[in-house]
């Protein structure tokens, strides 16, 4: 297996499975015309995490990492009338591309893009009286991913799924003395995770057009 291979086995998928559109399909270019880093979820992944969203019923959802707002999209369109999303985003350059995105989209009106670093954005959501979210999507830097996971529970209730992305890292995850920042804070974070009795918890490893990585689940039980 390759990745030349991974990735067309997703062209394949997504040509089958998510049908063209004009709105995601501007956010990505925008995206890139912007000099945004490719880090955006692939399209079959933006629609698992929609899937997700619909299936669970979520009202609130709250998005740690903005980038150009592509992900933030599928999960705003998973809202049911009245339902909001709130996404946090550190760089200003990074959230102007994604509010202009979002409102590309159509859906300005129902997603707010925070600007700020999430561990003072997360605080000040607490203090507004924001949430519980029904659904938490985790996919900004990985060094402070355990803290965003502590936040994560205490803006949920029970019932609540907490998503958070590149758990893997190309399987550098394994190494427990590797000298990578990213890799010794998603370490921190499972371990997080797998000590927290509030939350059932499993992670899976991905390939494709992102290449290898891998998808952590939490439920609040």
């Amino acid at each position: 297996m390759s990745q030349q291979q991974w990735t067309a086995v997703d062209q394949y998928l997504t040509d089958t499975l998510v049908p063209a559109d004009a709105a995601l399909d501007a956010a990505l270019h925008a995206t890139a015309d912007a000099g945004l880093p490719a880090i955006s979820v692939s399209p079959n992944q933006g629609r698992l995490l929609h899937i997700l969203a619909l299936s669970h019923g979520a009202r609130n959802i709250l998005e740690i990492g903005t980038l150009g707002g592509y992900s933030a999209i599928w999960l705003a369109r998973a809202l049911p009338p009245g339902g909001r999303l709130i996404t946090l985003e550190a760089d200003p350059h990074h959230a102007e591309v994604a509010r202009a995105n979002l409102e590309r989209a159509g859906l300005a009106e129902v997603a707010d893009v925070r600007l700020g670093k999430a561990l003072d954005t997360l605080p000040q959501l607490a203090a507004e009286g924001h949430g519980p979210f029904d659904l938490v999507f985790i996919d900004a830097d990985k060094v402070n991913t355990a803290a965003y996971f502590e936040w994560a529970l205490k803006l949920t209730r029970r019932g609540s799924l907490i998503i958070t992305d590149n758990v893997v890292r190309d399987g550098a995850v394994l190494d427990a003395a590797s000298h990578d920042a990213s890799v010794q804070g998603v370490r921190r974070f499972l371990e997080a995770m797998a000590a927290e009795p509030r939350v059932v918890a499993t992670a899976i490893q991905t390939v494709g057009s992102k290449g290898y990585d891998g998808l952590a689940f939490a439920f609040v039980s």
